[in-house]
C-alpha cells in the first residue's frame, strides 16, 4: 500500500539528523548551537526534504527552530527516545539496571511522549509525523520496553496530536514480535543494514529489498517505510569487518539504495547525514562513529564529492 496515498505524504529523499560534533553529546549536555545547526541544514537541503530526529530534547528544539525562524522546507518526522523498562539480559553488551533506575526511565519515557506531543502541537506544518520509539524491542537493545508498554504510548501519542504516529525497529521484531502494534501504528518503519548481517556489498542491496518485502508482504494493508539503512565507512572489527566498510562501498549502497527507492517508491530515511564522535566505544574505528555521508568536520564523503 502507498504511504503517500493514505496518509497524504508527498515523497522526498530522506535523511536521519543528528548535529552533535566534536565535544557534544546529549550525555555531556553539550549541544549544538542555532548556527551549527543552521549550517548543518543548509548543507543537507540540497539533497533532501525530510529529516528524521531521535527524539524531543533540546536538540531537536533547537532543530525545529532553526528551521521555523530560517523559513527552510524540511517536514520533520520526530521522535521520542524512550528507554530501558526492562532489564534485556540478551544485550550484547550486558547494560543492567537496578529497579529504582527502571522506575526513573518509564518516568522520564511518559515525559518524553509528553514532549513530542507537545512540540508537535507547536509546529503542526513541519513535524509530518511521530515515532514512538526506536529500537526498543529488539533483542539485543539496551533500552528494552515491553511491547504493551509502546502499545500505551501509541495511543497516548495518537490521542495528544494529529500527525501520523509508527515506532521505529529493525525488521525482524515486525514479523512476528510486534504484531499487535502493527494495528496501532498508522504506518510501519522498518530498519535495515546489511552490513550488520556480515552482506558484502554486492549483496547489499538485494538484503534490503528483502527485509522491507518480509514486513510489506506481511502486512499488506498496512503501509511500510525505511527509517534507517546506511553503510559505515570504518570499523575496529568489532561485529563489522573492516574490509567491508569503505566510502567507496558507502556510495554504492547510497546511491543503489536511492535509485530502488525513488523507483518503487518506499520512503527510504537514509542513516545518517554526519558522523558523530560521541557515539559507541571510545574506541577511533568504532564503526558506531562513522555511518556519515559527511565527516564530522562537514565534509563530504566520496558519495558526495
Amino acid at each position: 500500500m502507498n504511504l503517500f496515498k493514505t496518509l497524504g505524504i508527498t515523497m522526498g529523499r530522506a535523511i536521519c539528523y543528528s548535529g552533535y560534533r566534536e565535544g557534544q553529546s546529549p550525555e555531556s549536555g553539550i549541544y549544538p548551537t542555532y548556527g551549527q545547526i543552521k549550517e548543518d541544514l543548509l548543507i543537507l537541503q540540497n539533497q533532501w526534504s525530510y529529516l528524521r530526529l531521535y527524539d524531543s530534547g533540546l536538540h531537536a528544539e533547537m532543530v525545529l527552530k532553526v528551521i521555523e525562524q530560517e523559513n527552510l522546507k524540511f517536514r520533520v518526522m520526530l521522535g521520542a527516545y524512550i528507554g530501558a523498562e526492562l532489564n534485556n539480559f540478551g544485550c550484547p553488551w550486558g547494560t543492567i539496571f537496578s529497579e529504582e533506575e527502571l522506575e526513573r526511565n518509564a518516568e522520564d519515557n511518559l515525559l518524553q511522549i509528553k514532549k513530542l506531543i507537545r512540540l508537535a502541537n507547536r509546529y503542526p506544518e513541519i513535524i509530518f509525523s511521530l515515532s514512538a520509539g526506536n529500537e526498543a524491542t529488539v533483542d539485543w537493545t539496551d533500552h528494552f520496553v515491553s511491547v504493551d508498554k509502546v502499545i500505551s504510548y501509541v495511543r497516548m501519542i495518537k490521542n495528544g496530536a494529529r500527525q501520523p504516529v509508527t515506532f521505529c525497529e529493525n525488521y525482524v521484531p515486525w514479523l512476528d514480535k510486534l504484531k499487535r502494534l502493527v494495528d496501532e501504528v498508522d504506518f510501519i518503519s522498518i530498519h535495515s543494514y546489511p552490513v550488520w548481517e556480515y552482506k558484502h556489498i554486492h549483496e547489499a542491496m538485494e538484503c534490503t529489498r528483502q527485509n522491507y518485502r518480509s514486513v510489506a508482504e506481511r502486512y499488506p494493508g498496512k503501509p511500510v517505510i525505511i527509517t534507517e539503512a546506511g553503510w559505515a565507512t570504518n570499523s575496529n572489527g568489532r561485529g563489522i569487518d573492516p574490509e567491508n566498510v569503505s566510502q567507496e562501498f558507502q556510495a554504492i549502497y547510497y546511491n543503489n539504495l536511492v535509485e530502488w527507492s525513488e523507483r518503487e517508491g518506499v520512503m527510504t530515511f537514509v542513516f545518517e547525514a554526519f558522523d558523530e564522535p560521541w557515539k559507541g566505544s571510545r574506541e577511533a574505528l568504532e564503526p558506531e562513529k562513522h555511518w556519515g555521508l559527511f565527516t564530522v568536520d562537514r565534509k563530504p564523503k566520496k558519495v558526495f564529492q
